[in-house]
């Protein structure tokens, strides 16, 4: 089983504070105060809806920020990485999945497979080398998902409160008659606090497709650093899902770091420190291998 573990930063983070460079950890930058801020950019794609994104060019590795469902590239945790990624001179970028945020497509007619053939087309036009993904939540699925279709792009991987096959699992466990009725109705309504209407829907088409992109029924073919983040108070994706992943996944260098007090978006300022941390430290890791 993965080591359970709180990486300490090593490199430059503690130099960067004392120089006052890494705005992303100052308070005011917390609270939404932000310079620098990377203008929108659209790639166009032949039969397919434009992506959103924003990019900051630099160093590698570079770093790509994989959002959570029904959410985009202009949360705390995404902007306070470009922040800290400007401050190091390393590559960031940060997106809308088709049919989210600024990116053209109906979240509704989205796909598990529509979203990772987004996060693939980043990883193959809109970046330059290995990169070091952070996924949210169900984009910690989606990580998992292009780490395995693109191993020569990915650096290391760092999941925050990652929803690997939730969506399938939860509707699984359900009871038996009460997904019978979904089933008949041709869809699942499930209560999120997290969702404007207080809730999501998912077609059993949209599961069925999920299915195909399940990944813990077997070990997850994936060799780079690994640091999966999660809260023992999540209430929207259990912590033990990140064990799941961690005791799956072949790589030799796994840690699963808990938040005792750390909620589903783990979006507080010492939740986006650790986060900010757990990355330097990788950089550090993949820039002093001989």
């Amino acid at each position: 089983m993965a080591a359970v573990a709180l990486r300490s930063c090593r490199r430059g983070l503690s130099q960067i504070l004392s120089n006052g460079g890494l705005a992303a950890l100052s308070s005011q930058r917390l609270e939404g105060v932000r310079r620098h801020k990377s203008t929108v950019q659209y790639a166009s794609r032949p039969d397919l809806p434009k992506l959103a994104y924003r990019r900051v060019k630099g160093k590698s590795p570079g770093v790509v920020y994989l959002p959570g469902y029904g959410s985009n590239m202009n949360g705390q945790k995404a902007e306070a990485l470009e922040e800290f990624c400007r401050s190091l001179g390393h590559s960031y970028l940060r997106f809308d999945y088709t049919g989210h945020g600024a990116s053209e497509g109906v979240l509704s007619e989205g796909t598990i497979g529509t979203w990772k053939k987004d996060v693939l087309y980043v990883l193959d036009e809109l970046v330059e080398g290995p990169q070091i993904m952070v996924g949210s939540s169900i984009g910690g699925w989606f990580m998992l998902l292009a780490a395995i279709a693109r191993p020569e792009k990915t650096a290391a991987l760092v999941g925050i409160s990652t929803a690997a096959d939730q969506i399938v699992t939860s509707f699984n466990s359900l009871p038996l008659e009460t997904r019978k009725e979904f089933e008949e109705k041709g869809e699942w309504t499930l209560p999120n606090k997290h969702a404007e209407e207080g809730f999501y829907k998912f077609s059993m088409d949209f599961l069925r497709e999920a299915e195909n992109h399940c990944v813990l029924q077997s070990p997850i073919p994936i060799t780079c650093p690994v640091r999966l983040i999660h809260g023992l108070k999540d209430e929207d994706v259990p912590w033990h899902i990140s064990m799941q992943v961690a005791e799956r996944i072949l790589s030799n260098d796994v840690d699963v770091i808990l938040r005792r007090h750390g909620q589903h978006r783990m979006s507080e300022r010492d939740d986006i420190k650790l986060m900010v941390y757990t990355i330097d430290d990788l950089i550090d890791k993949l820039t002093t291998v001989v």
